[in-house]
């Protein structure tokens, strides 16, 4: 038997896995016991010290399709951030449960924090240790796979690149050929059947793609298609299955099932409490308001929300109060004499953005998505730059991608608003908790001021 025959994909490593995660779950939350108190007894452990961590240990399993797939075909780090993720919300739940239960009180909370804690940096240091293991094995010739590309375009091309930058996989690329030289290419007797085999044939070449898998039709191998889609400008694509019917996905939301409620969860925590931080703060800002010019303290506009829907978006007002033409709005420029001098420090500093939280709490944005512009900018804009409209798959935020990435201010340019919006749909594409988490940090340290906001 060849090396690279021998394989970790055995029906029995799902649950070996679970059961390893389970027992440092319960591992961990003894030990935290044992520590938190030194004279205490295994044989006496309170209820509520088992009960948690077997209830966090089922919502764990119960997550096992996301949690427990095959690592080949995922990047480590996006593993490493599902397994974060997933015990973060359990966490959450828990804290939710005990609450409503009004059972908190039964456990320290030193102990939480040390059991939450080191449950997840073991549930993480496990994974490494098992991603190093396979990488020392693929290193020595097993537990890998062979790919045969059909087809020699541009999405074997992309395919083949995608092969050679993924060493984490075990893939390895065994031959690129020709559709009319498939047949040779099975029939060679001293040639391995290949592990995979990925179609890279254009979609329209029907006939093609029939004889392929006409001849293909005794192979073991596993048989994939790798969709004609790179010359599309597609969005969040995949694969849905709606009523039985499956589909490949050309431009949807991402934000649907587990990242909605995440995303909910962690915008009206956030949202509620930097409110309450930053309440003096703003009583201040509006008192100042009220004195340095006359009008109202909040300035209001109506701007696109998820799917195109209209949204009044709160600001503190920067501006004396003047008149536009009906349903033109006129971007603040440098030296602008509409912004008092008190607004252009808070334009400056992002300040008069501080009641977009208010629209946090009504659910109409979120902490972090793109910026939402004025209707009248949309409407001039949406023809003008590909796939502009698609900014509204998400909600609008109130700091994004494009604003840390130094996208902010005025965009008195067709390229500057083009890479403004390149930037949001990367965002959009590659959604996640980490990369809010790491946008509002970023906003923190570098987000607030800016020579282009005035």
């Amino acid at each position: 038997m060849s090396a690279h025959r021998i394989r970790l994909s055995h029906p029995l490593m799902r649950p070996l896995a679970m059961a390893a995660d389970t027992f440092i779950i319960l591992a961990c939350a003894l030990g935290a016991y044992l520590w938190h108190d030194s004279t205490a007894q295994l044989a006496s452990t309170p209820v509520a010290y088992l009960v948690v961590p077997l209830c966090a240990s089922l919502m764990l399993l119960l997550l096992g399709k996301k949690i427990y797939q095959s690592w080949r075909f995922n990047e480590f780090r996006v593993m490493l951030g599902s397994v974060t993720v997933a015990w973060l919300g359990i966490l959450m739940v828990i804290i939710v449960g005990l609450f409503l239960a009004k059972t908190s009180q039964q456990l320290s909370r030193l102990w939480f924090v040390s059991w939450a804690g080191s449950t997840l940096t073991l549930l993480l240091v496990q994974r490494l240790l098992l991603y190093a293991g396979l990488h020392w094995l693929r290193r020595k010739g097993y537990n890998y796979r062979t790919v045969v590309l059909i087809g020699n375009g541009e999405s074997s091309h992309y395919a083949r690149q995608a092969l050679k930058q993924a060493t984490w996989s075990g893939l390895r690329l065994l031959a690129t050929i020709k559709p009319d030289e498939l047949s040779a290419f099975i029939n060679d007797a001293g040639q391995r059947a290949p592990d995979e085999i990925w179609l890279c044939i254009p979609l329209e070449e029907k006939q093609e793609i029939l004889a392929v898998l006409d001849t293909l039709r005794h192979c073991t191998s596993n048989i994939r298609m790798v969709p004609d889609t790179l010359s599309l400008s597609l969005l969040n694509y995949g694969v849905s299955e709606i009523v039985g019917v499956p589909m490949l996905n050309l431009s949807v939301s991402p934000i649907a099932g587990g990242t909605q409620v995440i995303k909910a969860v962690q915008d009206y925590v956030l949202a509620l409490l930097i409110l309450v931080l930053i309440s003096p703060l703003m009583l201040l800002i509006a008192c100042a308001i009220k004195l340095s010019s006359k009008g109202p303290v909040f300035y209001q506009q109506l701007r696109h929300g998820w799917n195109g829907e209209e949204i009044w978006v709160y600001k503190f007002r920067s501006m004396v109060v003047h008149a536009e033409q009906h349903g033109q709005v006129t971007q603040a420029q440098r030296g602008d004499a509409r912004v008092t001098p008190l607004g252009a420090f808070l334009r400056r500093t992002s300040l008069d953005e501080l009641p977009q939280f208010i629209n946090v709490l009504q659910g109409r944005m979120s902490i972090v998505g793109p910026r939402p512009h004025a209707i009248s900018h949309n409407h001039y804009y949406k023809d003008l730059v590909p796939r502009y409209m698609l900014r509204h798959k998400v909600r609008p935020g109130i700091t994004g991608w494009a604003q840390i990435n130094g996208f902010r201010g005025e965009t008195d340019t067709l390229d500057k608003m083009h890479d403004r919006v390149t930037y949001d749909l990367y965002y959009i594409e590659h959604i996640s908790l980490w990369l809010d988490l790491k946008i509002i940090a970023a906003t923190l340290f570098k987000g607030f001021v800016h020579h282009s906001a005035y």
